[in-house]
């Protein structure tokens, strides 16, 4: 019988960096990712980057020791509640090990983090063409947002600076 659990990514401990990495260079490769691999500077300055924000919490599902699933996270802020929040920024689980219940239990683990934390919610995006993702996320309760249907759902954007 396989056994999952989920650990904290220790960014001070060479096999939780290198899980991490791996796992994180497994999704950028595919197609939700960016499609491209992790470059060798990127692999080198970000287990030290994330060690220095503690807003940035990570998290590995390993099934049978094996890494096979994370999730990385962000604490914000909301100003409508007054009370933190919980951003999912990546999610991710090896092709070989998906429906299996690994982005449950990874969801379910920041979900309990966050309600630890008093966060009032949290939060992710989704590409609209990742049907797989964006129906686990509905299956959580995860919803579009908005504040008035009047002026429909929020939606996400970015503005890349150098």
């Amino acid at each position: 019988m396989s056994r999952l659990a989920i650990q904290t990514t220790d960014f001070a401990d060479a096999r939780s960096t290198g899980d991490f990495l791996e796992l994180l260079d497994h999704y950028m490769r595919s197609p939700t990712g960016s499609g491209t691999p992790m470059s060798a500077e990127l692999r080198q300055r970000l287990p030290e980057q994330l060690r220095q924000r503690p807003t940035v919490l990570s998290f590995m599902a390993y099934l049978d020791g094996r890494a096979v699933g994370l999730i990385n996270c962000v604490e914000g802020f909301s100003t409508f509640a007054g009370r933190p929040l919980l951003n999912i920024h990546d999610i991710i689980v090896r092709e070989d090990c998906r429906r299996q219940g690994i982005a449950r239990a990874l969801l379910a683990h920041a979900e309990q983090v966050a309600i630890e934390r008093d966060c009032c919610k949290l939060t992710l995006e989704v590409l609209e063409g990742n049907k797989g993702a964006r129906q686990a996320y509905l299956d959580f309760g995860f919803q579009g947002y908005q504040l008035d249907p009047a002026m429909g759902q929020a939606l996400f954007m970015e503005k890349k600076l150098a």
